[in-house]
């Protein structure tokens, strides 16, 4: 949510923001809307300064009792306008998204993304077969029978790649503890209103969500949004900031708007895990934490030895919450390019004007917090682990070499049938 104050003096910044995001708003609507609770609010003030006056001038005078009455019936008169009025203002302003960053490249969808950087050297293999080709001969995955129990989109993981997904999650925690970050086992569920104040359920989020009428309730769809609503309505103290999370979870996505994409397989499916990084922090440091989140996301990519590449992601695929984003993409052999493993975003102070989540500094002003988060880990790795990594001699059905730092977590140096 933008600050009102900040809409009024910069309305062309934020029109300019809606077009980059391709966010379809009226901004000019919004500003006619609070000008015109703001001429309210004054009359109501200055209505209500005068009753105050006539009361402390005597209840027992005719005449001011008269004056009193009357004023009081305006008064009521003008309410269900203001209501109305913020019925109409407040759901347009949080459809509003965060400004992005000078540095952010401006572009129209995915497309235009921005290569910051590759790492790593795309193997050459030969005879390679893809991940559900090696994970169903090994007998490491099997969606046949999750087709049977849940649906479409949903897998069984089994044996050593199960116990490589808990492998990666050690690796992990290990990684980020230097770094100071407190684990957490988050709540799947959210109220509503929780759900809103992540800022993602004006756009797709809604669709992708799976929602429990009954309960009027959202099944997560990262670990960071019940992370981020757990300081919800709370004054921090400076000297706690920045508060670092990270929250293991199961996720629930629909996938409502991936129609004929990923059919196959698990890299696109309605539960998976995800360890996401959540960070609070003062304004000032907001920058340098999410470089930080990004430098972390790199470490963990070079400890499993994939090939990847970093990109600051354009205007038009960044999402309301963000001002700024980066997306890790390791390179898939089976379908020669790169795909996303990681992203971290700098939501600034967006989230917390929506979550009241504020801190109180030395001198005791009260300011919002910046909201980052994250990827740590999700279950792709362990897809592109397996096609990066094969090696189809000298074993019927192939092997899986595990990356040597990976092995101390896993126990094991080698997948095989």
């Amino acid at each position: 949510m933008l600050d009102i104050n900040f809409i009024r003096q910069n309305p062309q910044k934020v029109k300019e923001a809606c077009k980059n995001k391709n966010v379809n708003i009226s901004v000019d609507l919004i500003l006619d809307l609070d000008k015109e609770k703001r001429q309210l609010m004054t009359e109501m003030e200055t209505l209500k300064a005068e009753q105050n006056k006539i009361s402390r001038g005597g209840a027992e005078n005719k005449v001011l009792i008269s004056q009193a009455k009357e004023i009081k019936q305006k008064i009521k008169q003008l309410e269900p306008k203001m209501e109305k009025i913020e019925a109409e203002l407040l759901p347009l302003l949080l459809q509003l998204p965060n400004i992005p960053f000078d540095d952010v490249p401006v572009g129209k969808d995915d497309s235009q993304n921005k290569v910051i950087k590759k790492v790593g050297k795309i193997p050459n293999l030969k005879n390679s077969k893809d991940y559900m080709e090696l994970g169903e001969a090994m007998d490491l995955i099997d969606v046949k029978r999750a087709g049977k129990v849940a649906g479409s989109r949903f897998g069984y993981i089994k044996r050593e790649l199960a116990l490589l997904e808990f492998a990666l999650i050690n690796l992990v925690m290990d990684t980020v503890k230097e770094y100071g970050f407190i684990p957490v086992l988050p709540p799947v569920m959210l109220k509503n209103q929780m759900a809103r104040g992540t800022g993602y359920f004006e756009a797709s989020d809604e669709k992708e969500a799976y929602y429990l009428p009954t309960d009027d309730m959202y099944l997560v769809g990262t670990s960071e949004q019940s992370l981020i609503a757990m300081h919800a309505d709370e004054i921090l103290n400076e000297k706690d900031l920045p508060l670092r999370y990270v929250a293991f979870s199961t996720c629930f996505r629909r996938e409502a708007g991936s129609y004929g994409k990923d059919t196959k397989g698990i890299l696109r499916v309605h539960q998976f895990d995800k360890l996401e990084m959540v960070v609070l922090c003062k304004p000032e440091d907001s920058k340098k934490e999410h470089e930080m989140l990004l430098s972390i996301e790199e470490k963990l990519m070079k400890v499993l030895e994939l090939p990847y590449q970093v990109i600051n992601i354009c205007t038009g695929d960044l999402g309301r919450p963000a001002a700024k984003k980066y997306d890790i993409e390791a390179w898939m052999p089976s379908e020669k390019r790169y795909r996303e493993t990681h992203s971290t975003s700098n939501c600034t102070d967006f989230q917390a004007r929506r979550l009241n989540m504020r801190y109180r500094d030395k001198a005791g002003k009260v300011s919002f917090v910046h909201t980052l988060n994250g990827t740590a880990f999700s279950q792709r790795p362990l897809l592109l682990l397996l096609e990066n990594f094969q090696n189809p001699k000298g074993v019927p059905n192939g092997s899986i070499k595990i990356p040597k730092k990976l092995q101390k977590y896993c126990g094991f140096k080698t997948i095989k049938k």
